[in-house]
C-alpha cells in the first residue's frame, strides 16, 4: 500500500489522470473528429463542451478559462452545424476505447484490477455529484449517462473528478486576479510546461503572451522573460512571491477537490492510486500522452505565432 507523502485525494487524482488526459493527445482523436468533419481544435471544444448541449463560445471560454476566446469562437458554434452533442460524447468514448485498447490491451481492460479501479472512481464521482453547486462544467457532466465497459466507466469517472477539481481551481484563479493567459504563463514559469505547447494550443499570440508576462512581472510574480534585445533574455521563472502564490493555489485547489473523494476515505484513495499507477505508467510509456503532434497542428492553425 502507498505511503502517504501527499494528500490521498490528490494522489488518487494525479495517479489516475493520465487515463483521462490521453483523450486530448492521442492520434485517434484527430481521426475520429476528422470523420465527423471537424479539425482537432473544433473537435476538442465540441467534445469537452458537449455536456452543455449546443454551447456557444462565451460559455465555453468562460468555463474552460485558459483558452483565447477568439480560438473558441473559431470552433463554436460552427461545429454544431456538423455534429450533435450526443455524437461528440460518443466520439470521446470511441477515442478512449481505441487508445486504451491500443496502449493497454483488451485483456488488461477486462481484468479485475481495472474493474476495481473503475468501481472506486465511480463511487467517488457519484458521491461528488451530490455537491455540484458552483461547479458548472462538472455539473453538466454529472447529467451524462454512464457507459458500461469498466475502462469507459473509469474514464467517465475521472472526467467528473477532473472537472470537479478544475472548476474549483478556476474559482481560485478568479479570486486571485489571474487571467486565463496569465495562468498559462505561471504554469510555464514554474517549469512544469513548455511555452510553445501552451501558447499554441490555447491560442495566444506572442503579444498576448508578452503582455501577460509584463503584467505578472509588475505584480512581482515572475522574473525574466523580457523581450529579446541585447544579449540573451533571462529565462522566465517564478519569483519568490510567485512560488508562494502558486503553492497556495495548489494547496487550496486540493482542499476544494477533497470532498469529491470523501466516499472513498484515505484507504480507498490509496487503493485507487495503487491500481491505476501501473496503468498510467504504461500509457505514458506507450507514448499516449505525447503532445508533439498536437503542438504542430496548433501552430498551423495559429499562424500569428
Amino acid at each position: 500500500m502507498e505511503s502517504v507523502t501527499e494528500r490521498p485525494s490528490r494522489l488518487a487524482w494525479r495517479t489516475t489522470e493520465p487515463l483521462h488526459a490521453l483523450v486530448y493527445l492521442v492520434p485517434e482523436a484527430a481521426e475520429v473528429y476528422g470523420r465527423l468533419g471537424l479539425d482537432p481544435s473544433a473537435g476538442y471544444f465540441a467534445a469537452r463542451a458537449a455536456a452543455f448541449g449546443t454551447a456557444g463560445p462565451g460559455l465555453v471560454a468562460a468555463t474552460f478559462y485558459n483558452f483565447n476566446p477568439a480560438l473558441v469562437a473559431r470552433a463554436l458554434p460552427a461545429a454544431w452545424d456538423k455534429v450533435t452533442p450526443a455524437q461528440m460524447i460518443e466520439a470521446r468514448r470511441e477515442i478512449v476505447d481505441a487508445a486504451l485498447t491500443r496502449g493497454l490491451g483488451a485483456e488488461t481492460l477486462a481484468g479485475p484490477e481495472f474493474a476495481e479501479a473503475a468501481e472506486l472512481a465511480r463511487t467517488a464521482a457519484l458521491d461528488a455529484a451530490s455537491r455540484p453547486q458552483g461547479r458548472p462544467l462538472f455539473a453538466a457532466h454529472t447529467e451524462l449517462p454512464w457507459p458500461d465497459a469498466p475502462h469507459l466507466v473509469l474514464f467517465h469517472a475521472q472526467t467528473l473528478l477532473r472537472e470537479f477539481r478544475g472548476d474549483g481551481h478556476i474559482a481560485l484563479l478568479v479570486a486571485a486576479g489571474i487571467s486565463g493567459v496569465e495562468a498559462n504563463v505561471l504554469h510555464v514559469a514554474s517549469g512544469l510546461a513548455k511555452e510553445k505547447f501552451l501558447r499554441f494550443t490555447r491560442g495566444w499570440s506572442r503579444d498576448d503572451w508578452s503582455g501577460a508576462i509584463e503584467s505578472l512581472r509588475e505584480r512581482g510574480l515572475v522574473t525574466g522573460g523580457e523581450p529579446a534585445g541585447e544579449g540573451e533574455p533571462r529565462p522566465l521563472e517564478l519569483s519568490e512571491e510567485g512560488k508562494r502564490l502558486r503553492a497556495e493555489l495548489e494547496e487550496r485547489t486540493d482542499v476544494l477537490a477533497e470532498p469529491a473523494y470523501r466516499a472513498l476515505g484515505e484507504k480507498g484513495c490509496l487503493r485507487l492510486a495503487e491500481l491505476t499507477r501501473p496503468l498510467s505508467r504504461t500509457v505514458v510509456a506507450a507514448g499516449l500522452l505525447n503532445p508533439n503532434g498536437l503542438t504542430a497542428g496548433a501552430a498551423e492553425r495559429n499562424p500569428r505565432g
